[in-house]
């Protein structure tokens, strides 16, 4: 029961061990872990101090905490466009939220906390600018030229693997170059398909094999707890942001104390739903049942995801927002796509140079963000990342091109693009 979760926990503050924690503590270094090595393993290794006291995961937290994408996403939208509201949920907060849930859980279990915690960090780097719905334009421009859904668990890896530049210790900037383990947690973190007792797979596998979210789990069992951990952070706190703005109302908030009488909590908000969540994981999980929650919390879960989805997420209110994202971002991606020069690609620099007059900021920003990333006019020796979009031979390459410079922008950026489009 509860009160044997309280008797681990204080074992554990104080410096003692439980069943719980020797159970999984054999996963969480190289003592006993025979996949270590596939776990820290990176794409180019990282230069090194003889100084530097911190792990390998240290490391990639650092890395992502320094990193521009990161920075940004304190003002992306989480579900409520509010950029002007300091008490409505960004992307960050809610980054930081999974960061916590997460941790919490892996240290009462005895699992790597640093690696958690690099992947919580990183999970939602690619989300587009205003939340779900910039990811489905995005989606829809991507199909326009024959590719696949735009899903912000890919892009994320995208991000961390091609876009994303760091300073080295001799000032020239490179990929980030994150070890095995977080670049996995991070696009295995996706959490929609409902399941309790999570395992990690077995094998190490090519991350670029991912062709749709969910569809393989983490590597590791740290991976599996960031993904309990999104939902379990999200679900509570979306509802207390739908009550502060009014999105939902009195009938909405009755059905809310429903569910609270009938599994018997206080009532549901941030506070219950993590409490009694994160309690109940650490209670249940083991390596023969997975990392899961009880039944009772597991079917409580699931009914207050299923009435945020219809209360909130799918809510007729959202109609005029969606509207205006589709064109936010489809006026952005057109106004960039005309500079392609179909016959000679390397034209199209000078095509994007040619409406800095009428379009500073766009066509400035876009322009820097061709050079770094292609071999056109990549004749800065400070970059030392790899040239992804290499000549932009194609169209596809150059629509590719454009989505990764929208998905990386904030709420507010991306308006303020919109905005410089409106002026004549």
């Amino acid at each position: 029961g509860l009160g044997d979760v309280y008797k681990r926990q204080e074992n554990i503050r104080n410096g003692g061990t439980c069943m719980t924690r020797n159970l999984f503590s054999r996963y969480a270094s190289d003592d006993n872990n025979p996949d270590w090595e596939n776990h820290i393993e990176r794409e180019t290794q990282l230069y090194h101090r003889k100084s530097d006291i911190r792990s390998e995961y240290e490391r990639d937290y650092t890395r992502i905490l320094h990193s521009l994408a990161y920075r940004r996403l304190k003002h992306k939208t989480q579900v409520f466009f509010n950029i002007d509201n300091d008490h409505i949920c960004t992307r960050m907060e809610h980054v930081q939220h999974v960061e916590s849930v997460s941790c919490t859980i892996a240290k009462f279990l005895g699992l790597n906390v640093d690696l958690t915690r690099a992947i919580a960090m990183g999970h939602d780097l690619g989300h587009a600018p205003f939340g779900h719905e910039g990811e489905v334009e995005l989606t829809r421009i991507r199909k326009d030229f024959g590719m696949d859904r735009f899903w912000h668990e890919r892009n994320s890896l995208r991000i961390i693997d091609n876009i994303e530049l760091l300073e080295d210790d001799k000032s020239e900037l490179k990929n980030l170059d994150l070890t095995y383990a977080v670049r996995d947690g991070i696009i295995s973190h996706c959490g929609e398909v409902d399941e309790n007792g999570i395992f990690p797979r077995k094998e190490k596998i090519d991350l670029d094999t991912f062709c749709e979210p969910g569809q393989f789990q983490a590597y590791t069992w740290e991976g599996c707890v960031v993904k309990v951990s999104d939902k379990i952070a999200y679900l509570g706190r979306d509802i207390e942001d739908a009550v502060r703005i009014n999105f939902i109302g009195e009938k909405e908030i009755d059905e809310l104390a429903k569910i609270s009488q009938k599994y018997g909590v206080e009532t549901i908000n941030t506070t219950v739903i993590i409490h009694n969540f994160i309690t109940s994981i650490c209670e249940n999980s083991s390596p023969q049942q997975g990392i899961r929650l009880s039944d009772k919390y597991n079917k409580m879960l699931k009914e207050i995801k299923d009435f945020n989805y219809t209360a909130i997420y799918n809510n007729e209110k959202f109609k005029v927002y969606r509207d205006y994202v589709a064109l936010v971002i489809r006026s952005i991606f057109n106004t960039l796509m005309k500079t392609y020069d179909v016959c000679n690609p390397y034209k199209s620099l000078d095509n994007i140079d040619c409406m800095k007059e009428a379009y500073p900021m766009l066509a400035g920003d876009f322009y820097k963000h061709i050079k770094v990333y292609s071999n056109i006019q990549g004749d800065n020796e400070k970059y030392k990342n790899k040239k992804i979009y290499g000549n932009i031979e194609t169209k596809e390459i150059y629509a590719q091109a454009i989505i990764d410079y929208i998905s990386g922008m904030t709420d507010r950026y991306a308006v303020e693009i919109f905005n410089e489009l409106l002026k004549y």
